[in-house]
């Protein structure tokens, strides 16, 4: 008898409208080729809800979660075939120096061929290099998903902000695999940004501030953000970069400014 198979994908959609009746249709396109069984979205724009008109186009169920703040800004809908959600937002006992950034998970438990799991998407403390607000929230999050049971496969997917060699991914490798490296033997060359951040001279203005300021450079930041990691009771069979072609006859009109992460998940 083969073993269940699971497939998933997780995308940051870019909470920024602009370009957005085009892109959602190269979302909407990228994914229906993939044929996810589960998808983490993260950056939904709220009220507009776009996670919500994505799950429509693609026949999908959805849960939210939104932080607790207003509602102008991103949350991480994913569009799954799940029953139920759990959230939890990410908060901070010390002061950080951005606090926790107002950031959430959410895990949903589905069943495959009568096989119970637990998907978990969120979307963490930005900065690309080491930082201790992430740290807190992935410690976090390995203590809120500690009470699923051993026998109970785990994937967690979404926007990190953390490049793999920071203290944070690294401590989610001590209790994970990430399903890209398992796969590749190394991790993507880089995630994000795609040539979207190139579109319009606002958004060039902000990634040179952006790398200027945070990343102390003036030459163009970009590295992998992004990951798919899976417990040990799940083998990867396959692990792909989706969502990264521009849209026919352009070269900066991209899905988002995130690549997207794909992977064929079985049973051992």
């Amino acid at each position: 008898m083969m073993p269940p198979i699971v497939k998933v994908a997780t995308i940051n959609i870019l909470f920024d409208l602009r370009d957005w009746s085009q892109r959602r249709e190269l979302l909407v396109q990228g994914l229906a080729a993939e044929q996810p069984d589960l998808i983490g979205i993260q950056e939904v724009k709220l009220p507009e809800n776009t996670a919500a008109w994505l799950a429509e186009q693609l026949g999908y169920a959805h849960v939210q979660l939104a932080p607790h703040q207003p509602v102008d800004i991103p949350g991480i809908p994913g569009p799954t075939a799940a029953p139920s959600s759990v959230g939890g937002h990410f908060s901070s006992k010390r002061r950080w120096t951005w606090g926790s950034q107002g950031r959430v998970a959410q895990r949903v438990q589905v069943e495959v061929d009568g096989h119970p799991l637990v998907f978990c998407n969120g979307h963490y403390f930005w900065y690309p290099g080491p930082a201790p607000g992430r740290e807190a929230q992935v410690e976090r999050l390995l203590g809120w998903l500690a009470d699923i049971p051993a026998d109970c496969p785990i994937i967690a997917v979404g926007d990190f902000n953390g490049e793999p060699q920071t203290p944070a991914i690294a401590r989610l490798r001590q209790h994970f695999t990430s399903a890209y490296a398992a796969h590749h033997g190394h991790e993507p060359d880089y995630t994000c940004p795609t040539p979207l951040a190139r579109r319009n001279w606002r958004r060039v203005v902000r990634q040179i501030w952006l790398d200027a300021v945070y990343n102390r450079r003036l030459k163009s930041w970009r590295g992998t953000l992004d990951y798919i990691f899976v417990s040990p009771q799940l083998q990867v069979r396959d692990c792909r970069i989706i969502l990264d072609q521009p849209a026919p006859g352009s070269r900066t009109l991209y899905p988002s400014d995130h690549f997207g992460l794909t992977a064929e998940l079985a049973w051992l």
